[in-house]
């Protein structure tokens, strides 16, 4: 009886419930659109994977369903990288945004009903274009493919889920700005810049010859590095201490990777046009950009690993540690390949070759989708009030898409050097007399292999999915127990992600 009136007068006793209370609040505003977005994502998320492993077998397997006009491999891949990246990607991206900014401006959500209108129609824009590509009417744009008459539908989806972000941020309480939140109002500018941007100069009032290469690679390339990986490394600088219980390394060290990243990345995408007809100047440019991404890089990557050291065993518990940490190094590991690929010696290997596929589902799978994965094992039982229902198929969903993630990576990597090899001119012999390639079609015979190793790993991927869609419906239909419950570990652990 005494220890408990002496917790209850104690002033930092009163301050933590103060806080859960307020937290508390704050997640259950946000309760409605977070379950629909991330309800949407992982719905896309399996469409996505299905039309995945369609591309993938028609690589090695032509015939596959190739009697259906719809599921061509033209088609089938555009649908699979639409579903990804417009489906899934955005719309996890969304839920984990507004979360974070209501959790880090210490505001609750407000007018969450238009939030979910603005899902919905988001929703809605996916879909049509989704149809669109499958009946033909895609614009042969990557990463642009959705019909005309689906983006303003998009446009306005986006216009609804930004304002929100910003309200939030307006009305907020925090006596300080986090960095994350840096990250995350500057995506959420950057996003409808580039859209707009690329809609008009390339589908509504298109530009002509060698400025149309530009301005795709400048899209494709920057929605990657100034939508998504904002995205993440906000997750990454939040989840990471957060889990931890310490606060990040260095707070200097993460400003000076938002300015650098915000500095540099734009002009990166340039280097995937070398040796092509565009002026050598911008080629050097963004030769040039690329190489100064090693800047942030560097510093994020160092400032992570230092929040990280002495307390890596809590890997071994926590769920969201893990798949932060898997995202967090891979994005070192794939924004350093990237800087490499545009030395003009190497591209000349990796270009046009099955290396630059491995190279976009790094950055994008093993880094941003990981984070996102991590992120929503954290986020959606502080919404719901009750605990994931299985720590076992969240370890077969971790496991599963890191083991398919990294095989991928490394088989596509392969090929495309062997591949880029082959296709080059090399020298018979040391007096300099050159011979000429090997011949496309035994080239592309040679990729068979890797391709089916591929196809592989795009089935263990896809095990990993099910469990996570299974874990995901799972948790909302399982009945919310009384009283608080324990974070959902791998194994018990004393005083890890016990705060809110």
């Amino acid at each position: 009886m005494a220890s408990s009136l002496t917790a209850s007068l104690s002033p930092s006793t009163s301050s933590d419930v103060a806080k859960r209370a307020e937290l508390s609040a704050i997640d259950a505003s946000t309760k409605v659109p977070t379950l629909f977005f991330l309800g949407s994502s992982v719905l896309w998320l399996l469409v996505g994977t299905l039309f995945a492993l369609i591309s993938s077998f028609k690589m090695h397997v032509p015939g596959f369903f190739g009697d259906i006009e719809w599921l061509t491999f033209g088609r089938a891949r555009s649908l699979h990288l639409n579903a990804v990246i417009y489906g899934w990607a955005v719309n996890a991206s969304f839920a984990v945004a507004f979360w974070l900014m209501a959790r880090l401006s210490r505001a609750e959500l407000r007018h969450a009903g238009l939030l979910l209108a603005a899902a919905i129609f988001w929703n809605i824009g996916v879909s049509i274009g989704m149809v669109g590509i499958a009946i033909g009417d895609s614009t042969s744009i990557e990463w642009l493919e959705f019909p005309v008459y689906a983006t303003p539908i998009l446009f306005v989806a986006y216009a609804l889920v930004g304002a929100w972000a910003v309200i939030t941020f307006r009305f907020g309480k925090a006596e300080h700005i986090y960095v994350s939140q840096w990250y995350l109002l500057a995506a959420l500018f950057w996003f409808p810049w580039l859209y707009s941007v690329a809609q008009i100069m390339l589908i509504f009032e298109p530009t002509r010859g060698t400025v149309q290469s530009l301005v795709n690679w400048w899209f494709a390339h920057n929605v990657l590095g100034l939508w998504f990986t904002p995205i993440g490394l906000a997750s990454i600088y939040y989840f990471l201490p957060k889990v931890l219980g310490k606060p990040i390394h260095s707070y200097y060290l993460s400003v000076l990777g938002f300015w650098s990243l915000a500095i540099f990345y734009n002009w990166a995408g340039v280097h995937h046009l070398i040796g092509g007809p565009v002026p050598v100047w911008v080629q050097t440019a963004g030769i040039a950009a690329s190489f100064m991404m090693v800047v942030p890089v560097i510093v994020t990557g160092l400032n992570q690993h230092l929040t990280l050291v002495g307390a890596s065993a809590a890997l071994k518990y926590s769920p969201t540690l893990r798949f932060i940490v898997f995202g967090g190094v891979n994005y070192t590991l794939t924004s350093l390949a990237g800087s490499l690929m545009s030395m003009r010696s190497w591209s000349e290997v990796t270009h046009f070759t099955h290396y630059t596929v491995g190279h976009a589902h790094h950055g994008m799978y093993a880094f941003f989708t990981m984070v996102m994965f991590g992120s929503i094992y954290y986020i959606l039982p502080r919404v719901l009030l009750k605990e994931w229902p299985s720590a076992k198929l969240i370890s077969l969903h971790f496991w599963a898409t890191a083991i398919g993630i990294l095989l991928y990576v490394g088989v596509m990597s392969v090929a495309g050097i062997q591949q880029g090899l082959n296709s080059n001119t090399l020298p018979l012999d040391a007096s300099g007399q050159y011979g000429s390639p090997m011949p496309f079609l035994e080239v592309m015979a040679m990729t068979i292999q890797w391709l089916e190793l591929r196809t592989i790993a795009g089935i263990i991927i896809a095990i990993g999915h099910v469990a996570f869609a299974i874990n995901f419906v799972w948790i909302l239909v399982k009945a919310r127990p009384a009283g608080v419950t324990e974070p959902t570990l791998f194994r018990n652990a004393p005083d890890l992600e016990v705060v809110r």
